[in-house]
């Protein structure tokens, strides 16, 4: 579906074009193309394809999508892919995918898999016409910095999780829920991170060494440079949660081993107190005919008086050193 089909020059908007008139817009000079796509059909992928140029392989990893985050030249033009990732109302992770076409006088973005609009960067760049004169390789810089600022949403949410995870962490038979909570939010955290790293390593070649024509020609280096310390952040960020994840699962796990510890110690001490009366029953009840205290005529009382003081006696021991 087409979102929108803009023209600029020297940074500003100068019209809104059907895709047919898309030609004619290219053949001006000093005028940039930007189309926007949600989740376009076959057809509209064809005609993007015969407008722009597009490389075959690329437009079917557009078509396949689960795409990993790349960078891939086809000639003089860019191809970049990225993964948009928004935290659901019920706080698990939807992850959509957005590939850009970045030219010397175009730029085609492609959004499938997210509800997460992108007008908002088309209006921040339109803002700045001073940036956005520079060309696509502007819009380009502006369409994954605002992927990454969103990764910091993202990244916050599950630092919040993990601290409401480790204010519950001591509370009493909450052991094996909080260990699927950790586990389900170390998924996320990999989600995340698989979605951060390649992005780093792919457009931090965009701020030194050898530099693509379409991107050269703009002099963004020091904004890609930003992007990339940008996802840097997010990466150290994340690998700080990983580790108080398995730092929190440790705690959680030895917590379990204390409270069974616990549990073993109480049943061992009543299994001390039950087979001390016990024992003293199965002496008792051996059927001798030579047991002098069964003919005694307090015998009973005193036999029950030891055994309740036995049993007296190992409780008030195993109340003393907290078995019991």
């Amino acid at each position: 579906m087409l979102i929108n089909c803009v023209a600029y020059q020297n940074g500003f908007k100068i019209a809104e074009m059907p895709i047919d008139q898309i030609s004619d817009y290219l053949a001006k000079p000093d005028v940039f193309v930007w189309v926007a796509l949600f989740e376009p059909s076959i057809e509209e992928l064809a005609v993007m394809q015969a407008e722009f140029q597009l490389h075959d392989l690329a437009i079917q990893d557009v078509v396949h999508g689960h795409q990993r985050p790349k960078t891939e030249e086809y000639g003089d033009i860019i191809f970049s892919v990225a993964q948009m990732i928004t935290v659901q109302p019920n706080h698990s992770l939807k992850v959509g995918e957005l590939d850009i076409f970045t030219g010397h006088n175009f730029i085609l973005s492609i959004r499938s898999g997210s509800d997460k609009p992108l007008l908002g960067v088309r209006a921040r760049c339109e803002q700045e016409p001073h940036l956005l004169a520079l060309g696509p390789a502007y819009v380009l810089y502006a369409l994954v910095d605002y992927v990454v600022d969103e990764y910091f949403d993202v990244q916050e949410d599950l630092q919040t999780e993990l601290e409401e995870i480790e204010a519950e962490i001591f509370m009493k038979s909450k052991g094996r829920e909080n260990i699927e909570r950790l586990y389900y939010l170390k998924q996320k955290v990999s989600t995340l991170k698989h979605a951060s790293v390649p992005l780093r390593e792919k457009f931090s070649h965009f701020n030194g060494g050898r530099i693509p024509v379409v991107l050269a020609q703009a002099h963004l280096n020091e904004y890609f440079r930003d992007l990339n310390d940008h996802l840097a952040r997010i990466i150290d960020l994340l690998e700080s949660i990983e580790d108080s994840i398995s730092m929190t699962v440790q705690v959680n796990l030895s917590l379990v081993t204390i409270d069974e510890t616990e549990i073993t110690k109480r049943l061992a001490a009543w299994a001390g107190i039950f087979g001390l009366a016990t024992s003293f029953a199965g002496i008792w009840g051996m059927n001798f005919e030579q047991m002098p205290e069964l003919h005694w005529q307090l015998g009973y009382p005193i036999a029950l008086l030891i055994i309740f003081g036995g049993c007296s006696l190992l409780y008030w021991r195993f109340k003393k050193i907290k078995w019991l």
